[in-house]
């Protein structure tokens, strides 16, 4: 098929164009400055439509990072990118008459918030706080596109895990010198993924009939005690350090501390399940073997 993509200088858009052309796609990638060939075309401040026709699904990755401090100009980075960047695909994708019939939009596990150890699928309630709120609101965005009759799948994405970027690399270089990071009591529940189980996933769902809510999460979240504990025995290095509350506030700042490292989200993936996706690496240990340890 002809998949159109944004975000494609991401982690997971580099990531997943390698794989579509891999599998013998055609790619035109979405790109926010002047299109430098055939295969780019312009979507932000505006979609140009008429290199969308022939195109039979779009991929929709684009949104502000997470990391750094959430300063007021931050946050309305954060919300926006994805919100505003939504609803202007979203609505575009709805005034073609012979455009695009699928639209996969990258939203996260932050929508369901602070749940504790409550396992959540498909079905959960939003949660509370910025974040959850964010992806309230980018996956209402894309309205325009249900209501035109696009199928469209809401993609809630955990914790993407590579060497090549992510919160794997960040941690990487301090989880090898020893002084692993365990964030607060450790208690509170991770959903993570494979970079390569995410991309998979993604033309997945592209080659089904998914719409709505579809969690990209491995089928085994952990708590963050036990994610440090499995990072540094997996790289045989001690893990030393425990950052309370306070401390990560200081270092990392209120908003990623109390909306990314401290929040519990214990998230499965019912639907891809059901759908017939199996997990290249469901559980964390070998998955961070497959990444970190040299093959023998």
């Amino acid at each position: 098929m002809k998949v159109a993509v944004t975000g494609t200088s991401g982690l997971l858009g580099r990531a997943l164009v390698r794989q579509l052309l891999a599998d013998g796609h055609d790619v035109l990638r979405l790109v926010r400055r002047r299109p430098e060939g055939q295969d780019e075309a312009l979507w932000f401040p505006e979609v140009d439509t008429e290199r969308l026709r022939g195109v039979e699904s779009v991929v929709h990755l684009v949104g502000e990072p997470l990391v750094g401090r959430w300063t007021p100009h931050q946050r309305e980075a954060i919300r926006e990118s994805r919100v505003s960047g939504t609803r202007l695909l979203a609505s575009a994708l709805a005034s073609m008459s012979d455009g695009p019939q699928s639209l996969l939009c990258a939203s996260a596990t932050g929508f369901y918030g602070d749940r504790g150890a409550a396992e959540l699928t498909e079905e959960s309630p939003v949660g509370e706080g910025f974040l959850a709120s964010v992806y309230r609101d980018t996956e209402a965005a894309a309205e325009p596109a249900v209501s035109a009759g696009l199928r469209v799948a809401q993609l809630r994405f955990g914790i993407l895990h590579s060497t090549e970027g992510g919160a794997l690399s960040v941690l990487l270089p301090m989880f090898r010198r020893g002084f692993g990071l365990r964030a607060g009591n450790g208690t509170q529940w991770v959903s993570w993924i494979a970079l390569s189980d995410a991309v998979r996933a993604v033309t997945h769902v592209l080659d089904s009939t998914l719409s709505g809510p579809v969690n990209v999460v491995a089928p085994n979240p952990v708590t963050n005690r036990e994610y440090a504990n499995t990072l540094a025995s997996v790289l045989h290095r001690p893990r030393l350090v425990a950052l309370p509350p306070r401390l990560l506030r200081r270092f990392f700042g209120a908003g990623l501390a109390d909306e990314v490292l401290l929040v519990s989200t214990r998230v499965l993936p019912n639907r891809l399940l059901s759908s017939g996706f199996q997990f290249g690496h469901p559980a964390l240990r070998e998955a961070l073997q497959n990444l970190l340890l040299p093959v023998t």
